[in-house]
């Protein structure tokens, strides 16, 4: 990465024009960008270049987008946005469960996801003054680090997507505090035009699945009806 770029982008998009549109927004904001236009090679860029986000169409040549989303995750912890024409909340959802941290649908303001990607990365990562201070947080078997970025259960480390792991740091920060959906994705997603208070549902599903949580028992992540989610004692 470039000295004084504000990190680097992966764009993969088979429109060309729409793809070159939103690289130089990025870069006029002070990022460093890459094009792909096909799955199988942007997987390829994905694994040499190491970007900080990538902005993923699912609709793509060589290999679908799910299946690049899929395979990105087993190697990297990047925030990673969908991109859909399409309207069927199924393939948000199927994006979402396979590692995806946010989605925007076409047509879309280039500017907005500029905000969308600049809100990311405001996001509180290792290293920052806050959570390098923060003590480790234990509820029964699960251990919350959030200076290491890290989670694990008696003693395993849980493998969490960054949106995943910010979810539960919020929660486990306020343990007694149960948050609605909507100060879940203004506390993370910030106010760029976020409004899918559905989205937190499919990333707390995600997270509990991954903690091994029953949601019967809910013994991480308790539900409490007619508010959101907060914290259990595990």
């Amino acid at each position: 990465m470039q000295a004084g770029s504000l990190g680097h982008v992966l764009i993969v998009d088979d429109e060309a024009v729409l793809a070159g549109v939103v690289a130089s927004y990025l870069d006029r904001a002070g990022f460093e960008t890459t094009i792909s236009g096909d799955g199988l090679e942007a997987l390829e860029l994905a694994r040499r270049l190491d970007p900080t986000v990538i902005i993923l169409d699912l609709g793509l040549p060589g290999m679908d987008g799910i299946e690049v989303c899929r395979q990105v995750r087993t190697f990297s912890d990047c925030y990673l946005v969908m991109l859909t024409a399409r309207t069927d909340e199924v393939d948000v959802l199927i994006g979402l469960s396979v590692g995806a941290d946010d989605y925007v649908t076409k047509p879309f303001s280039a500017r907005e996801l500029v905000a969308r990607v600049q809100a990311m990365l405001r996001r509180p990562r290792s290293g920052g003054a806050t959570t390098a201070a923060a003590p480790v947080r234990r509820f029964g078997a699960l251990s919350v680090d959030p200076a290491a970025r890290e989670a694990t259960v008696a003693g395993q480390l849980v493998e969490l997507t960054p949106t995943e792991f910010d979810l539960l740091t919020v929660l486990s920060e306020l343990p007694r505090l149960a948050l609605s959906r909507r100060q879940l994705i203004e506390t993370i997603w910030g106010d760029v035009g976020v409004g899918d208070e559905h989205m937190v549902d499919v990333h707390i599903a995600n997270l509990r699945r991954k903690l091994g949580d029953d949601p019967a028992t809910q013994r991480y992540v308790v539900t409490v009806r007619g508010v959101g989610y907060r914290m259990g004692a595990g």
